[in-house]
């Protein structure tokens, strides 16, 4: 599936925020009543994970996405992303009671905004390599001042650097998870890609529950309210929009999108849950930064290298015209600087790209690679 025009992308990765708030308050009411904060999570995987089942028996195109993945052979940590979730979730629940949520938020969104520079700079999403600019770094550093104008008087609980550095690590995780998830949906499909993400992070939100005493202590009390129960669509609405974004904008300005989401379902949820805290002007002020900050990202952004390597296509050149006036155009030099060759003068000729396979002559001649 070709991934959409940037702004469809972007709107999209907006819902998915507000969806993402939703599942955090869910996730967290849940794993509150059932006895234990790491429950909540456990049950929004596993919930996942039966969503993406059904995927496997009723969607053709998560099998052939599978089978293309076995095809391209892409290196063994592109299947990695799925670690990224799992680690987001499994910080949060041990560093919030530390730092307060507003501390917690600061860092994970600055961890992100560093991930998604170095994502998109390395070349790891599949949109290629983005140059590190003026308005991205300002778009990146723009809404880190968003989340923080949005925490502003929030509670903190304390500065602990141990905390903070694993909240950035968290944002990092979140980052990278993005980048891979969206690779691997463009080596296959998206429905393969979100298969794979569960598939590799709920086993260790299994293993960090366990290890933390989640199956023997005491019985949990499972609420009887269906609503809880449904993070783990949730979660698949919000990977998928993930890789959408990725490949439509790149790992900055879709990760800055997902915040702006957060700050307007949280906004949302405040107003119309009962006993919530009402609108707040610092969360929606932050909420419209940070959709500033999209904007300012993706100002003056170049057209991306692609990722990887390109191979040409085999395509064999159209004859010359018969006549005297045909010509047959000198081979290019071999190498990654060759050019076209030159037409006759009826323009410029600009330079063929590597890997590029349309830098013909006008007259039709063949070009040597």
């Amino acid at each position: 599936m070709r991934p959409p025009p940037p702004a469809v992308a972007l709107a999209l990765v907006v819902l998915g925020g507000a969806a993402s708030a939703a599942q955090g308050a869910g996730n967290a009411t849940l794993g509150e009543r059932a006895g234990d904060p790491v429950l909540g999570a456990l049950v929004n995987n596993i919930g996942g994970c039966l969503v993406v089942l059904v995927g496997l028996l009723g969607l053709p195109s998560t099998r052939a996405g599978l089978d293309a993945l076995r095809r391209a052979r892409l290196p063994w940590w592109s299947y990695l992303g799925g670690l990224g979730g799992a680690v987001i979730v499994t910080v949060a629940t041990y560093v919030v009671p530390v730092l307060g949520i507003a501390v917690f938020t600061i860092a994970q969104v600055a961890g992100g905004s560093l991930g998604g520079l170095a994502a998109d700079r390395s070349g790891l999403a599949p949109l290629g390599r983005l140059r590190l600019t003026g308005p991205r770094v300002t778009g990146a550093l723009l809404g880190v001042l968003a989340v923080a104008l949005a925490q502003f008087g929030r509670p903190v609980a304390g500065v602990a650097v141990g905390g903070i550095l694993l909240a950035v690590a968290g944002g990092v995780a979140v980052a990278l998870q993005s980048a891979l998830n969206g690779r691997v949906a463009a080596a296959g499909t998206t429905t393969a890609g979100i298969a794979i993400n569960f598939a590799v992070g709920t086993p260790v939100i299994v293993a960090v529950a366990a290890l933390a005493g989640a199956f023997t202590g005491p019985e949990p009390t499972w609420p009887g309210d269906w609503y809880l129960y449904l993070g783990g669509l949730l979660g698949v609405g919000i990977v998928l929009a993930l890789m959408l974004g990725v490949r439509a904008v790149g790992v900055l300005r879709t990760g800055l999108a997902l915040v702006a989401g957060q700050l307007g379902g949280a906004l949302l949820l405040d107003v119309a849950l009962p006993g919530g805290a009402g609108p707040r002007w610092p969360v929606l002020v932050g909420a419209l930064l940070t959709l500033l900050a999209v904007v300012v990202a993706g100002r003056g952004t170049r057209p991306p290298t692609p990722a990887g390597p390109v191979v040409p296509p085999s395509r064999t050149a159209p004859a010359a015209p018969a006549g005297p006036m045909a010509r047959t155009a000198p081979a290019s030099p071999a190498g990654p600087m060759a050019q076209a060759a030159p037409t006759p003068p009826a323009g410029p000729v600009a330079p063929v790209r590597p890997g590029d396979s349309r830098g013909q002559g006008r007259s039709g001649a063949a070009e040597s690679r």
